[in-house]
């Protein structure tokens, strides 16, 4: 399977599309991005890292039953997908309190909150991913009620999923961000999950391996993805 024209560029990943109308090659940089790309830089072998970890739990939440757009690794970078229409909703998963849901309530950060809780972001990066509800949803058609209900559905579960993923690896699972597609009528789950979109801490001594330590200047970056991959794929 080759690249032919790249359809889409974005903050860490370019989308190609194939000889197979129905399937795209994605493409990890090592670009690295925060606070709605107002900080910029590069992480090392990021894409490398993002692409087998992202390819092991996507191979892991469809031996549990959730569907995706993965389909296999093609290469260190590459990753060979089904072709979606991305749902223009972002949704963060929070099983403790972190980043902005602390900078909005007045939140300590690491609280444990009494259950899972989702926000809905809309995905306009000029905007800054403002924070919606269902009712701005069905208000500007961004997805069906029904949608909304099985993306909010898919969602917990694959948390519940993640949960158990990441506490074998002696790691615990913060908060993360999911993007979901339509695929031929139905809603499956896209994008990455990885480092970059996943908060990520070690159990035990609190140690941050994610994407935190790029925005916050805590050095050892590189270090903390290569552990994740460790685990990852140990």
């Amino acid at each position: 399977m080759n690249k032919i024209d790249k359809i889409y560029e974005g903050k860490a990943k370019i989308l190609y599309t194939t000889q197979d109308p129905d399937l795209l090659i994605q493409y990890f940089k090592d670009d690295a991005t925060a606070f709605n790309a107002q900080k910029k830089g590069t992480i090392s072998e990021k894409g490398v890292m993002n692409n087998h970890i992202a390819a092991k739990i996507f191979e892991y939440l469809v031996s549990q039953g959730i569907e995706t757009h993965f389909l296999k690794t093609l290469s260190d970078r590459d990753m060979l997908i089904k072709k979606v229409s991305i749902v223009p909703i972002e949704v963060i998963v929070r099983n403790r309190a972190a980043g902005s849901m602390c900078r909005l309530l007045g939140l300590a950060e690491g609280l444990h909150l009494a259950c899972p809780t989702l926000e809905f972001c809309y995905k306009e990066d000029k905007l800054g991913d403002p924070l919606i509800n269902e009712y701005h949803i069905r208000a500007l058609k961004l997805a069906t009620d029904a949608e909304v209900k099985k993306i909010s559905q898919m969602a917990l579960e694959i948390n519940e999923h993640l949960k158990k993923f990441f506490l074998k690896l002696n790691i615990e699972l913060i908060d993360f961000k999911l993007e979901f597609g339509r695929y031929h009528g139905d809603i499956i789950l896209a994008d990455e999950i990885s480092p970059d979109t996943c908060r990520l801490w070690e159990v035990g001594t609190g140690n941050k391996l994610d994407k935190d330590r790029f925005r916050r200047d805590m050095g050892n970056i590189e270090e903390a993805y290569q552990e994740v991959l460790r685990r990852v794929t140990a």
